[in-house]
């Protein structure tokens, strides 16, 4: 660091400059920002959830104000349109802040709204992506990753372009949040990042033929009547073919609105399809409980149960027997979790059959029919396709 403008001292001095304050770049200044936003918004009232540190909700006269932050850009949301406005003249006291309007563009998400309900793409983010890299006028294909894929790791592989791969995956992660269909495909893919084969890089360029197929689909939320909280859970035993580790995914919903999913291998190898099972579950539950929590903070906390579903009827039996089992003995915490929510009633474990069960385009590639019947369950469409 130079020596500020206007301060002179001797070559032979030994000067250190003390920072006032952090700067930007710095990796004290996102703590520093944040800290300073905290405390205002504490100051007019809002409290900071405990469930995501983000989300700075207040309640008053029976009616609720959001307001949640990513780094600099914010959302400010809710039902009391007098509290809105005074908190968009506070925060404009305190910091330079510029408003947008409605909601329309947030983080490269699209946000459209019609009778039906809200709807939420990132059409921009990927027609900019297949331009980026050439692919606009490629021909589309229908699913992400083929049913007969064998991707693992090989000595004899030919090597990819390791920057260019981890830059293209990394771009899909963030895709993967706002897009479930290709959740699957990106968890897998995402394994390689350190040494990456043409193999690799083949499926990579595969999920972005997938996304030229329709870059506009999205997620429509509507009101459906009800704001029951539930989940799908499922697991692909052994399906990792270098390791044989599991994958485990799960979605949830909210009202009948898809909100998170999840799709992930496994750390440890088991040894039952039960024990992947459990591991899954757990994870689905957590996410429940988690929901649960973060909705009671907006007074829409869930009444009832919340069904998690499964398939696995070996699974759900042991989970309500609390006989020991010899296949669960390395899974007992697991086990001992699930049994203690469902006698306290906080979940139930439906059986689902597994022609209906959604979170397999989670755990593994299936037929295109099967992928497309569980993606329209989700409520995933595409208002900009022809009709």
């Amino acid at each position: 660091m130079d020596i500020p403008p206007g301060y002179t001292a001797t070559s032979e001095a030994k000067i250190a400059c003390r920072l006032q304050r952090a700067l930007y770049g710095l990796k004290q200044s996102p703590r520093a920002w944040f800290g300073r936003l905290s405390s205002v918004m504490r100051k007019y009232g809002f409290q900071q959830s405990n469930s995501d540190h983000t989300l700075f909700p207040k309640h008053r006269l029976g009616k609720i104000t959001a307001l949640i932050v990513y780094v600099d850009d914010m959302i400010i949301t809710g039902d009391d349109v007098e509290e809105i406005s005074r908190l968009q003249d506070q925060l404009s006291t305190e910091f330079e802040m510029k408003n947008l309007g409605g909601l329309k563009y947030f983080l490269g998400i699209e946000v459209a709204r019609s009778r039906q309900g809200i709807f939420l793409s990132q059409r921009k983010y990927i027609l900019d992506l297949l331009a980026e890299v050439g692919l606009l006028e490629c021909k589309p294909v229908d699913i992400p990753i083929v049913q007969n894929h064998k991707l693992g790791e090989y000595v004899d592989q030919v090597p990819a372009d390791k920057q260019r791969y981890q830059q293209l995956v990394g771009k899909l992660i963030y895709l993967s949040h706002s897009r479930p269909d290709i959740a699957y495909a990106v968890s897998v893919v995402s394994q390689f990042m350190h040494r990456p084969s043409e193999d690799h890089m083949d499926v990579v360029m595969r999920i972005l033929h997938f996304l030229k197929s329709s870059p506009g689909k999205g997620l429509m939320f509507s009101k459906n009547g009800h704001l029951k909280v539930a989940g799908y859970t499922d697991a692909d035993w052994a399906g990792n073919i270098t390791y044989r580790k599991s994958t485990a995914g799960y979605f949830t919903f909210v009202g009948g609105n898809l909100v998170t999913w999840r799709s992930k291998k496994q750390k440890v190898v088991v040894l039952s399809s039960a024990e992947a099972e459990f591991r899954g579950m757990v994870k689905g539950i957590c996410e429940l409980i988690w929901l649960k929590k973060l909705l009671a903070e907006i007074d829409v906390a869930p009444s009832s149960e919340m069904n998690l579903l499964c398939d696995n009827t070996t699974t759900i039996a042991i989970s309500h027997n609390p006989v020991q089992h010899d296949r669960t003995k390395h899974v007992e915490v697991d086990r001992n979790f699930i049994k203690q929510n469902l006698e306290e009633k906080i979940i139930q474990l439906p059986f689902v059959k597994s022609e209906d069960q959604l979170a397999d385009v989670l755990t593994k590639a299936v037929f295109v029919r099967n992928f497309y019947n569980s993606l329209d369950k989700l409520g995933i469409k595409d208002i900009y396709a022809p009709t």
